[in-house]
């Protein structure tokens, strides 16, 4: 993907005495009481904004918190809180300033946040009005924020259509590399891993990889309608029995590329969904009537992994099993523990692979963690985010 990073204007003077308006996420969960949860994102914007300080700029930052009514303000919508905490973070003052989009004071060497954009009217709806607004505030815009990279919004999209320059800050530049590194770009073997409850979800993103990748390795209840689809019986277990043609035809796509869709030979099963429902491995072709599959067998796992190991790039999306439950977490470790072993290029995405990522502590060996989820999705799905679209066109002039 060809961009302009903003570490590369920084680097070369070009922001220097510039106004620089940067769309971060700082969308943080709150308690009751307004007070910050867990600041993950808050901090991971902060390598962008000292950027933009050290090489001289002036300074906006936006974000969208929860999902506020255009134009009602209430207090529980403001970014007060983000403001606090960033401050404390950067050692710093940081004034919130509302009401901004016909004007913000500011010089270089300065940092401040703009309230809540998503309490403009039109933002939501990409308004041309308000993004030639947004537009006129600054020399630079820079887009930091890959949670939003899937939504054409007015601060996200609008902006970098009429901004000066417009540019990726380091955290979308990361995501738009590593994405690029995965799917566009792949070393090969390919293999991608989706799991969840149900086909119909990920319909789309299991089409999409199947015309890419040399090994699609389902898993949860997905798992299960393929084994359905490939004529194996699964008790009670969790299925779409109506999306069996869809399954049958992603099989059939990979293998008429010599690709494979790899079948579960054994199973972990239950009587019941429950933490310590006793678990039984079985073959895959001994599932009783009334047996819950919950996880992929010890043989599969052990297949599985052999592919990971050999394989040039990883794409993961999705746990293999009930991997909160201790008796049907083998499955998901295993897995986990091959792609940190695997000399393969990794990148993985998605909140139970984060959670997975981070129970089996493997985060140093996956190359890459996506924190962006719709956007994530969406990309394997095969869709060309708006913001890459945007940033894409403007880099080419």
């Amino acid at each position: 993907m060809n961009f302009i990073r903003f570490s590369d204007l920084c680097a070369s003077g070009k922001a220097k005495g510039q106004r620089v308006f940067i769309r971060a996420d700082l969308n943080v969960p709150l308690d009751d009481s307004a007070n910050i949860t867990e600041d993950t994102r808050i901090r991971a914007s902060i390598p962008c904004l000292q950027m933009a300080l050290d090489a001289g700029a002036a300074v906006m930052v936006t974000s969208h918190l929860g999902r506020p009514a255009e134009g009602e303000f209430k207090p529980a919508d403001s970014l007060a809180p983000v403001a606090r905490r960033l401050g404390e973070l950067m050692k710093r003052d940081i004034p919130l300033i509302a009401n901004w989009v016909d004007g913000v004071d500011i010089k270089p060497g300065q940092l401040v946040l703009l309230e809540n954009c998503r309490l403009n009217k039109g933002e939501k709806k990409n308004s041309e009005a308000l993004s030639r607004k947004m537009a006129a505030l600054c020399d630079i815009f820079v887009h930091d924020a890959f949670g939003t990279a899937h939504r054409a919004e007015a601060s996200t999209y609008g902006i970098a259509q009429y901004a000066p320059i417009a540019c990726a800050g380091p955290l979308l530049a990361a995501e738009m590399d590593a994405i690029s590194k995965a799917l566009a770009k792949p070393r090969r073997p390919l293999v991608a891993i989706v799991a969840g409850s149900k086909v119909s979800t990920k319909l789309t993103i299991l089409k999409a990889l199947a015309a890419n990748v040399d090994q699609l390795i389902v898993g949860g209840g997905i798992a299960n309608t393929f084994m359905l689809a490939a004529g194996l019986k699964i008790g009670k277990s969790l299925a779409e029995a109506d999306l069996l043609a869809e399954a049958q035809g992603v099989m059939a796509a990979m293998k008429a590329r010599g690709a494979e869709v790899p079948i579960p030979t054994d199973v972990v099963c239950a009587k019941s969904f429950a933490a310590d429902a006793p678990a039984s491995v079985k073959a895959a072709t001994d599932v009783d009537d009334d047996d819950l599959i919950l996880d992929i067998g010890p043989q599969t796992t052990a297949r599985l992994a052999a592919q990971l190991k050999a394989a040039g790039t990883i794409v993961w999306n999705g746990p293999v099993g009930v991997f909160e439950f201790d008796a049907f977490s083998k499955g998901t470790e295993g897995i986990a523990r091959a792609i940190a072993d695997s000399s393969a290029f990794s990148i993985a995405g998605g909140g139970d692979t984060l959670a997975a990522i981070a129970k089996y502590g493997i985060e140093k060996q996956v190359d890459y963690i996506s924190t962006g989820g719709g956007a994530f999705l969406e990309i394997l799905e095969g869709k060309t985010l708006p913001a890459f679209e945007i940033l894409e066109k403007r880099a080419a002039g």
